[in-house]
């Protein structure tokens, strides 16, 4: 008989990652054996010295209690699903214990029933990861950290900006220039010295989620862009780990709880990626200062609850909150059976190339970039300083425009393009810039799509290209 045996979170270290295994047996005892067979270390946390079942491990077949029938001779039908509960009764024995200095510490969180001495003890037991240590991470490392979460890993290649400091409270005027990772690790540990910082200072990819997500409970996504959120939810999905998702944009924020057992993962609420420049990034179309603070705070009481086990999480939920009008909102989520990821029949098993998916094209170098459409800073002021005939197109708004601009630059908003379209003069080459290339490579597309018949660029990396490589005069925001 060919039967799934479902693997849970605690024991799926020891599977690879996976989070049910398909045996052959005609018996509850047969499968348990064969899966100890192809996963050799899972043999002593399911059987004693004496092979028999051990005492904090349960045996459910088809949601049947196997204790109550025939025990590990229960016999199997074909297509039967076997799972492994491990008692909550048998585990507390194993969590770390809390020093005097820990007892003083969270003594608010030890007053509370619902949490006391047990709950954090989970807590310093627990092992999250932070994808990010920006707007979202920096409240969620330091509020995770405060509340006694034992290890800490964090991801991130960045460096500290001084446009950064608006919301990613985690850094300080004196790390501008410092990489994230070793300004966080510092700040967490200012926070609580009793909590493991594992750092990985390296760009989350397809080649290395998987090795670096397995080792952690629970993943916190503080991601800022989609291919990289497409990839925490795959590889959270395929090693069965909950994924808490947060994302902002200006005023609005969303959370929720993916990877959940019989909850939805991201792609079920969203399939696909809108096309590259539909949605602006924070860096274009801005983000209030406290809305990352609302939101990470939020990821971090989900993160909280799912490691204690208890509340209610986000599971099957979609929090929506507005910060202008102070408004909360809820819909409902639904696993979709058709997800190409968590649905019925899955489709992808294993992480794909996330760039391509996302629709975004490889960087192109300097050579090659007019080819592509695009011309860099460097090069635009070398034909300027030649004296070619360039017409500067400027699509950010009026309040970006009056904070810099390149000189002799014509401005229409990206929402008027192709209204005034006809103030753009066909016979000229005109380069089409904005802050950092998203909005003014939407409206080079939206200008060849209303048949403009000039000869368009974008500008690569926007007027903050302009500010690093040209003109340094020039104020970044």
């Amino acid at each position: 008989m060919s039967v799934s045996i479902l693997i849970p979170t605690a024991l799926r270290g020891l599977t690879g990652g996976q989070s049910s295994v398909v045996v052959e047996a005609n018996s509850a005892g047969e499968a348990l054996k064969s899966l100890a067979a192809l996963h050799g270390e899972l043999a002593k946390h399911l059987f004693g010295e004496n092979g028999e079942l051990r005492n904090f491990v349960n045996i459910y077949v088809d949601d049947e209690d196997i204790r109550h029938g025939a025990g590990l001779a229960t016999e199997l039908t074909d297509g039967a699903s076997l799972m492994i509960v491990p008692s909550i009764a048998g585990g507390a024995s194993e969590l770390p214990e809390l020093s005097r200095e820990e007892l003083a510490r969270y003594s608010r969180h030890l007053i509370l029933p619902e949490l006391g001495m047990e709950g954090q003890r989970k807590l310093k037991n627990a092992r999250v990861l932070l994808v990010g240590t920006g707007g979202l991470g920096a409240p969620l490392g330091m509020y995770l950290a405060a509340a006694g979460v034992g290890t800490i890993g964090i991801v991130d290649f960045d460096t500290v900006d001084s446009s950064n400091l608006q919301r990613q409270i985690i850094h300080g005027t004196k790390d501008v220039g410092r990489s994230k990772i070793a300004s966080a690790k510092d700040r967490i540990h200012d926070i609580n010295p009793h909590v493991e910082v594992v750092a990985y200072e390296t760009r989350l990819t397809s080649a290395n989620a998987l090795d670096i997500i397995k080792d952690f409970d629970v993943v916190a996504d503080g991601t800022d862009n989609y291919p990289t959120r497409y990839l925490v939810n795959d590889a959270c999905i395929l090693l069965g780990k909950p994924n808490v998702y947060g994302s902002i944009f200006r005023f609005e924020g969303q959370a929720s709880v993916f990877g959940a057992p019989d909850g939805p993962c991201y792609r079920c609420l969203y399939p696909e990626p809108p096309p590259p420049g539909l949605v602006p990034s924070c860096a274009e179309g801005g983000v209030l200062g406290v809305l990352p603070g609302i939101v990470g705070t939020i990821q971090a009481t989900e993160t909280i609850k799912l490691i204690l086990g208890d509340g209610e999480p986000l599971v099957n939920r979609l929090l929506l909150f507005d910060a202008w009008t102070m408004r909360f909102r809820e819909v409902k989520l639904r696993k979709d059976p058709e997800c190409p990821m968590c649905g019925t029949h899955p489709t992808i098993k294993a992480l794909i190339d996330y760039e391509q998916f996302c629709g975004i094209a490889p960087a192109a170098d300097d050579a090659d970039s007019q080819e592509a459409g695009e011309i860099t800073a460097v090069e635009l002021k070398r034909r300027i300083d030649l004296g070619q005939d360039i017409q500067l197109i400027d699509v950010r708004e009026p309040f970006e425009f009056a904070i810099a601009r390149i000189p002799n630059t014509t401005l229409i908003p990206l929402g008027q393009i192709e209204r005034r379209a006809g103030e753009i003069d066909p016979k000229r080459e005109t380069v089409v810039y904005c802050k950092v290339g998203m909005r003014s490579a939407a409206a080079v597309h939206r200008l060849k799509e209303a048949g403009f018949p000039g000869r368009l660029l974008n500008l690569k990396g926007g007027i903050l290209a302009w500010a690093r490589d040209v003109d340094p005069s020039l104020p970044r925001y």
